[in-house]
């Protein structure tokens, strides 16, 4: 099974914002679960402590392998997500790895 964790930290200047267009972009992608059936698991979460150098929320999703998650990548549907969210990002980190 493969992990993929996204960090987004969001442009917005204040905290309220971010946190408002975290909240949407979680949102959003939450609702691909029942749209791409290579999602085994997917979870959204967001930074309480809202220190500098902090992500503002992250993505937590499980594939059965590498395959899957490069079908996901591609998925129509999470590419429109994913182009909605993206003016909102001022940095995005991943990692992928074998749970």
């Amino acid at each position: 099974m493969i992990r993929h964790i996204v960090t987004f930290s969001l442009s917005a200047e204040s905290a309220e914002k971010r946190a408002e267009q975290a909240a949407w972009a979680g949102e959003q992608l939450i609702s691909l679960v029942p749209l791409i059936p290579q999602i085994l698991a997917l979870s959204i979460v967001h930074d309480v402590r809202h220190e500098a150098g902090n992500a503002d929320f992250a993505l937590i999703a499980d594939y059965a392998d590498q395959a899957a998650l490069d079908a996901y990548q591609v998925h129509p549907d999470h590419v429109r997500v994913s182009s909605s969210i993206k003016p909102l990002v001022a940095t995005r980190l991943a990692i992928d790895f074998d749970v």
